[in-house]
């Protein structure tokens, strides 16, 4: 791979509760200063402060042009010659007056970021300590803004989202001075002028085109409402792509409106039900003009990346900052890297009617080296790579799986304990009260976590799942970097692969196993300055231990043995290297993550529309295959020329012992199962089998390439056929590729039950 730094890995052991204690410390920090901040707004309302600050008397100018530069580009050489693409005054904005903003649209963003506006003097003690409390109960749901209208206003225009008490005192102060200054009036009605609302829309006006294709004054309730929900973190919410997300949002604008009055219950309920098939589809919506970028960018995919950091920064510093302030914004981005990405994906989706894939890669400091988040950014401004930008990520698969892996690492069990891998399994009562169907076994129906791990078995998973409990699993998976909303998906399916993850999400957590357990927050911006070269903000490495050493090179270890003699065989790159293959159900998404010690990278397949991926080639798609194939193909080009990195070896895995299905993980209680040994019924590591037949009659395809066997009643039984589909036993985690004798996929997908 090309330039990079040398890793300062912290090797420090701090569990999960660690880090959420550290959480816990921060809410109580952030209260204690949000509580002095009021105390200092007190006196800045007194005067003592407010005459000590000088509001700018325009907003900065508009004509200044910002440039985006990629990572080759050193500090203070960002400019017009060097730049993969400028930012100026051209985004999409629509001003108008308040007059013409129909009054349901006024009220919907007065409950929805400040009640109060009319009341306050441009700072909320009362709605900042509301927050804060809000905060410390640690809801992500409830958790909300202390800022008002004005101090949004005033961060949007004269200063930049810095986290410092500094900048926050500063805010609070220039908002207090504003209202001495500006009415009330003026200022919701520039607000409204200058808020971002997504795709590409600076104001009220403008969001109005932008989702419904018509004038701000034609705005109704619920549309009024939508909007309005959008405005804290709108890429999160965009209806096109988050309709759930976006109707919750939604839902509670409606809702604070009916505790202040604004509308009636009837008004309320009529606006909840409205369906949302009015909006535009986002297909349609043609990106703003007010970005540039370079030709030698686009041509490999780089908009997408661009796009992502413009609405990283636009939502830190504010749009006229980042349209007309002229700033200078150094990103991670490598277009040796980019490049790379690019072709290992187009090289092998090269048909009409491919399916679409995306691949991420982030470096050992967090950096995102890569984004290939879709093939024409004119024709289609969708981020398959991001969630927000378009692309809501997609079912994990078994790519989840070692997340599962990480958390019975982490409560010490050993990764060599036996663990039940039947072909079928029925766990009672698992799924809501109903019995949970799981198909997917290895290894003659008994093997260790990682050869449970390397081929990919669902029944051991299943069972693991249950033993370590849903909530812990999910809780580790966002430790180790999963941002998404899991909600509903944290039940037991959740370790097959249920939940939607982004290619970002799950570059960044299989990254954390890659740096020996400490998450490295991902990065895409690395430093900012003002047009005269003055540095406005330099992004360190967030490091956050979340495994220990020994835990993290167990799972690695486990990970090796999928490529070497498991399910990722086809992601060999000739050097050590770690990952998982995943597919879901009815092959709609395919998946490879995996990583060197220096470099991670995350591959997913499938169509936008979601239908399976059942003729492609003429057969189905796996994380085995195609996924795997573009993942070597990039990693191999990726570390051309670097020698070989050896992982830190994991020492002894744990003395192994079973795991009980009915009395739980670690259980000494009853016999030990039995330890599996070559020969009749049992599935070798090193033959060329490719199938199992149990007693039921489905066929499963090797999910190792070891010799099929016979699961009869008693254990034991002759070595089985191979699959019908004559496909290796490297066939992948998630099950054969056409169904077996009796009709019924033998390890069916990663989503368990089939029928």
């Amino acid at each position: 791979m090309r330039t990079r730094p040398i890793p300062a890995h912290n090797l420090k052991t701090t569990r999960s509760g660690d880090v959420r204690r550290r959480n816990i410390l921060w809410r109580w920090r952030r209260l204690f200063y949000l509580v002095g901040l009021v105390m200092v707004t007190g006196v800045a309302g007194a005067g003592f402060v407010v005459s000590r600050i000088e509001l700018p008397t325009a907003p900065p100018p508009e004509d200044q042009t910002t440039f985006i530069c990629t990572a080759e580009v050193a500090p203070g050489a960002c400019n017009e010659e060097t730049a993969a693409a400028s930012l100026h005054g051209e985004e999409d904005r629509v001003n108008v007056s308040l007059d013409e903003v129909p009054q349901v649209a006024i009220n919907a963003v007065i409950a929805a970021e400040d009640r109060d506006f009319f009341e306050h003097g441009g700072v909320d003690p009362v709605g900042i300590t509301r927050a804060a409390l809000s905060d410390i109960r640690g809801s992500s749901a409830s958790r909300q803004g202390g800022s008002t209208i004005t101090q949004q206003y005033v961060k949007n225009v004269y200063l930049t989202n810095e986290r410092t008490l500094t900048r926050k005192i500063r805010e609070a102060v220039m908002a207090i001075k504003l209202e001495q200054e500006v009415p009330k009036e003026q200022i919701l009605e520039n607000y409204l002028n200058t808020i971002y609302f997504g795709r590409g829309s600076y104001g009220i006006g403008a969001a109005s085109q932008a989702y419904f294709d018509k004038d701000v004054s034609e705005l109704s309730l619920p549309e009024a409402a939508l909007l309005a929900g959008l405005i804290r973190s709108p890429q999160r919410a965009e209806p096109y792509r988050y309709p759930e997300e976006a109707k919750r949002r939604r839902l509670t604008v409606l809702d604070a409106m009916l505790e202040e009055g604004m509308i009636t219950q009837a008004e309320h309920d009529l606006s909840d039900e409205w369906p949302f098939d009015v909006y535009h589809d986002l297909a349609l919506w043609t990106p703003s003009t007010g970005v540039d970028v370079s030709p030698s960018v686009s041509i490999f995919g780089g908009d997408y990346f661009l796009d992502y950091v413009r609405q990283e920064v636009t939502d830190r510093y504010g749009s006229d900052a980042v349209f007309g302030g002229g700033l200078r914004i150094y990103t991670t981005l490598d277009r040796g890297l980019q490049q790379d990405a690019y072709e290992s994906v187009t090289e092998v989706l090269d048909q009409p009617g491919d399916p679409a894939g995306s691949l991420v890669a982030i470096d050992e400091n967090g950096e995102v080296k890569a984004m290939m988040g879709g093939r024409n950014f004119a024709e289609d401004p969708l981020n398959l790579a991001v969630r927000g930008s378009g692309g809501d990520g997609r079912q994990a698969g078994s790519t989840f799986k070692p997340f599962a892996l990480a958390q019975a690492a982490h409560e010490g069990i050993s990764l060599e304990s036996l663990i039940p891998t039947p072909s079928t399994k029925v766990f009672p009562g698992a799924d809501n009260g109903d019995d949970w169907d799981v198909r997917g076994g290895c290894c003659g129906g008994t093997g260790t976590l990682v050869d449970a791990t390397a081929n990919s078995s669902n029944t051991a998973y299943a069972q693991l799942m249950l033993d370590l409990g849903p909530e812990a699993v999910a809780q580790m998976a966002e430790d180790l970097g999963v941002r998404a909303e899991l909600g509903e998906a944290v039940n037991p399916s959740l370790v097959l692969g249920t939940a939607n993850v982004s290619v970002l999400d799950m570059t960044s957590a299989y990254s954390t196993f890659a740096s020996l357990g400490t998450h490295v927050e991902p990065r895409v911006v690395t430093r900012v300055e003002r047009a005269d070269g003055s540095l406005v903000e330099e992004f360190e490495a967030e490091r956050t231990p979340v495994l220990s050493t020994e835990e993290a090179a167990g799972v690695t270890y486990a990970l090796q043995q999928v490529i070497e003699r498991g399910t990722g065989k086809a992601a060999s790159i000739g050097r050590p290297a770690a990952g998982k293959t995943g597919t879901t159900q009815e092959n709609r998404d395919a998946w490879f993550a995996g990583y060197t010690p220096r470099l991670t990278s995350a591959v997913w397949m499938g169509y936008i529309d979601n239908r399976p991926m059942d003729d492609v080639r003429g057969g189905l798609v796996q994380g085995g295959d195609l996924p795997s194939q573009i993942w070597s193909t990039f990693m191999a080009r990726a570390l051309e020329g670097e020698p070989p990195e050896e992982f830190v070896a994991p020492g002894d895995l744990g003395e192994g012992f079973p795991l009980d299905p009915v009395l739980g993980i670690g259980s000494s209680s009853g016999a030990p199962a039995p330890t599996p040994s070559p020969g009749a019924g049992t599935t070798g590591f090193e033959g060329t089998g490719t199938g199992t037949t149990d007693a039921g009659g489905t066929t499963d395809d090797g999910a190792s390439a070891g010799a099929g066997t016979t699961e009869a009643a008693a254990g034991g039984g002759a070595d089985g056929p191979a699959g019908p589909d004559g496909i290796p036993g490297t066939a992948d985690d998630d099950g054969g590729t056409q169904p077996g004798p009796d009709g019924i996929y033998g390890t069916a997908d990663d989503i368990v039950p089939d029928g």
